[in-house]
């Protein structure tokens, strides 16, 4: 073998050390992405529930109240787990490392669990309940999933200041959109509530992020909605009289929290005038 041939041989080995060092970073599953997959599986099943207990039985005239109840529980129960892997998933990933998959992971599985799953529960609503109108919920259903998807992109592209979100976050609007439809309204004042949290996602208004203290509080108010849920399912005394108020706080914190933060910014911007002003003055 002469020289020239020697040398062409290593040719190779060193455009894959390039190749190897050009790699991106690593894209091995963290604890953190581990547990955002936890809230895309939980998305997933709720819309396995939704169609299996609820949608399928009422289409094939096989309707058992008990096991529709039993399954709108469970795929509401699975989009609560879903939002705790998601509370989760962002704790872990400050305190320990994440993939460089991270963000889009979480996009993602948000989209199945707070977008795709609480717009197809409205869409059964819609099909199932007796006062409802099929097409018209399906426009509901889809502006709810459009407005997950806005909001999940504005996520991406916009910096906000350390603390806030940006519009109603997207776990906290799809358990409203769902605590609209259990509480069983009439159909239009439910298709106007839906139609209403769905702006206040792509909407300016600023919420808090769930750190510290407010944290645990919804982490524990989402265990306290399990066990309502649970105790409706199951037909427990009082149960259904139990989850109607759960879902009505819910409601009511989603209308409430808006008009807090509307008045703090608006006494924020006459503090401001004031100061400039007092500044202004000889």
């Amino acid at each position: 073998m002469t020289v020239i041939d020697q040398e062409a041989s290593w040719v190779p080995e060193a455009d894959e050390a390039e190749d190897t060092e050009d790699m991106p970073l690593s894209t091995r599953l963290s604890i953190a992405d581990t547990l955002t997959l936890g809230n895309a599986i939980c998305g997933f099943m709720a819309v396995y529930f939704t169609t299996t207990g609820v949608l399928i039985p009422h289409l094939t005239g096989n309707e058992d109240g008990g096991m529709a109840r039993h399954s709108a529980a469970t795929a509401v129960i699975l989009m609560l787990l879903a939002s705790v892997f998601d509370l989760f998933d962002g704790l872990v990933a400050r305190k320990l490392r994440s993939s460089a998959m991270g963000a889009e992971l979480d996009n993602l599985s948000d989209l199945i669990s707070f977008g795709l799953a609480p717009a197809y529960f409205v869409v059964v609503w819609g099909m199932v309940a007796d006062d409802a109108h099929q097409r018209v919920s399906a426009v509901a259903a889809v502006v709810v999933l459009l407005a997950v998807v806005l909001r999940l992109a504005r996520f991406s592209c916009v910096q906000l200041r350390d603390g806030i979100f940006q519009g109603m976050p997207s776990p906290f609007g799809a358990l409203t959109v769902v605590s609209i439809v259990l509480l069983e309204l009439p159909f239009v004042p439910t298709l106007l509530a839906i139609v209403g949290v769905a702006w206040l996602m792509v909407s300016r208004v600023e919420y808090p992020k769930p750190r510290g203290r407010l944290a645990v509080a919804m982490l524990s108010w989402i265990v306290l909605s399990m066990g309502l849920l649970a105790a409706w399912a199951f037909d427990a005394p009082g149960g259904e009289l139990l989850l109607q108020t759960g879902c009505a706080l819910q409601v009511v914190l989603g209308a409430v929290i808006p008009l807090f933060a509307t008045a703090r910014r608006v006494n924020t911007f006459r503090d401001n005038r004031r100061e400039a002003r007092a500044t202004q003055l000889p």
